[in-house]
């Protein structure tokens, strides 16, 4: 019985020495391990990580960065091109000012002069034919716009003397005394009409009342009908 005792504890004796064993030899791995790790390692492996970090940063930083730049080139770009559209608006809207003061579709004003006729007592009144005659004269010397009466001539518009009693300009009748503005070189209209037998000058010699103004500022007023066309398409 005592024997069993006893043999049971050297058992267990031995149990406890090899566990023993087994946790020191354990414990004195982790040691070594710990003494063998060189902190600097550690270091270095956290400095590394590290740097993975702030180049993932960095990549992020470069792909918003060059989204930046690709929006702002494309703002310049909107910018520029609405510049440039506002430009060529503004192109194209002085090309149409310009070719409505042509054609008598706007109000326009500049230096000329202003020629007024009126019949003569028993004389032939001035009729149609002079008052053409005398537009013609104008626009020969250079005239930029004209008007008679505040009709304004322009390409299609015809001057017509009806049943040898008035004159029509632009299909409206108008009466004397006729009123005639021309904007263009003072001089040189005016020289078309009295010199080298100018038209007005014509008429003042038979009789009739014949005045010639020169105005810096004169203003003539467009065209207020419409402007048709039968043939160009």
């Amino acid at each position: 019985m005592k024997k069993g005792i006893k043999k049971g504890k050297i058992t267990m004796t031995i149990t406890i020495g090899i566990a023993c064993f087994a946790l020191v030899t354990v414990m004195m791995m982790q040691f070594k391990i710990v003494n063998e790790t060189d902190i600097t390692s550690i270091e270095n492996m956290q400095e590394a990580e590290l740097k993975t970090e702030l180049a993932n940063w960095k990549s992020k930083y470069d792909d918003i960065n060059a989204k930046y730049e690709d929006t702002k080139s494309k703002i310049e770009e909107y910018k520029n091109d609405e510049q440039s559209s506002n430009e060529s608006s503004k192109l194209l809207d002085d090309e149409l000012n310009q070719t409505n003061k042509i054609l008598g579709l706007t109000d326009v004003q500049g230096e000329g002069i202003v020629l007024t006729l009126q019949s003569g007592k028993d004389l032939t009144p001035i009729n149609a034919d002079d008052l053409l005659t005398i537009v013609n004269s104008l626009k020969f010397a250079g005239a930029e716009a004209i008007s008679i009466n505040d009709q304004r001539i322009v390409s299609t518009t015809d001057i017509t003397y009806i049943n040898n009693q008035f004159v029509k300009v632009n299909g409206q009748r108008i009466l004397e005394p006729y009123v005639i503005k021309a904007i263009g070189n003072q001089s040189y209209l005016e020289s078309a009409l009295k010199g080298n037998g100018g038209w007005a000058e014509e008429l003042q010699a038979i009789g009739h009342t014949v005045t010639i103004e020169k105005d810096d500022k004169l203003t003539i007023n467009k065209y207020n009908g419409e402007i048709e066309t039968k043939y160009i398409q």
